[in-house]
């Protein structure tokens, strides 16, 4: 029985469930969303393309396989630019706002210092995104079209995974500029391809986080564990390895599979999916045997 909106119910998300859920597993997507709302982009001092270097884009492709594996698939329609869900719902940057804030706002972590909280200040260049300054009513607008719908379907689905199997993992899945290793994206041997978080060993099983390391090595993948990326609120708020419920974090190197000055896919695009999907059916496989609870792993 399908519990959530699909795309066409609710425009925030994009929901796809498998017709049977076979896996404790969900996959999420939080910024691969491209629908900019036109009110949004009346406010902004850059230009569009600007804004969408911060997408994750095409990820939700890349996992695409997930509902015929028999695991649900979440994505955020919503572009982060204009809301990152995977940000505490307050952890903004007050400067950013005219007229009165709600209370308290997280304002004094790395990310609001940066630029990069739930309303992110600045584009990926480190362009001001904005004008001038925000309505503060603007922040509980996001809030409750984007943010709290996404982590609303998001808890549901991993609470279901949860109470059919005993134990549920969430896959994060986000990519990430080739910039982000400190080399360009033709230094193949010093490059990293894919980094996974478990948020320094606090939100997923070792085993699990070991047997994702060792799919995307014997790939030929270069993985890296934690740097420059060990997860973010999603990770923490739903990691939670002593409640059998686990989170494991996986970006993806955007030159392996897009030109990230063009915006569109390259031909390797279709093996990197290729992988992806040969990883889902890894881990969901590992998932089953590792985290099961020993009776339901005997039937």
């Amino acid at each position: 029985m399908q519990l959530l909106p699909t795309a066409s119910d609710h425009e925030a998300l994009d929901y796809r469930p498998p017709e049977r859920q076979t896996a404790p597993a969900v996959v999420a997507s939080p910024h691969s969303g491209s629908v900019y709302p036109a009110r949004f982009l009346a406010q902004t001092a850059v230009p569009l393309a600007a804004l969408r270097r911060a997408e994750d884009a095409f990820v939700d492709e890349l996992f695409a396989a997930a509902p015929g594996l028999g695991i649900p698939f979440l994505a955020a329609r919503f572009p982060r630019s204009f809301v990152d869900a995977n940000r505490e719902p307050y952890e903004l940057d007050p400067g950013m706002f005219e007229g009165p804030l709600p209370r308290p706002l997280n304002h004094r972590t790395t990310r609001v210092a940066a630029g990069l909280g739930m309303m992110p200040r600045v584009a990926a260049s480190g362009e001001a995104i904005y004008r001038g300054r925000v309505p503060s009513e603007e922040i509980e607008h996001r809030l409750e079209t984007c943010w709290r719908p996404y982590h609303t379907a998001l808890s549901t689905l991993v609470e279901q995974t949860h109470r059919q199997f005993g134990t549920a993992l969430l896959i994060d899945a986000h990519s990430m500029p080739s910039s982000a290793s400190g080399v360009g994206p033709r230094e193949r041997d010093h490059r990293v391809d894919i980094v996974l978080g478990d948020n320094h060993g606090e939100s997923c099983a070792p085993d699990l986080v070991d047997s994702a390391e060792r799919w995307f090595a014997a790939h030929g993948l270069k993985v890296q564990r934690n740097q420059p990326y060990a997860g973010g609120f999603t990770t923490q708020r739903y990691g939670r390895p002593g409640l059998n419920r686990h989170a494991l974090q996986i970006e993806i190197n955007r030159s392996l599979y897009m030109d990230e000055g063009r915006h569109h896919k390259l031909a390797n695009a279709a093996n990197i999916e290729r992988i992806m999907t040969g990883f889902l059916e890894e881990i969901a496989s590992q998932a089953l045997a590792v985290l099961l609870p020993r009776p339901l792993a005997a039937e």
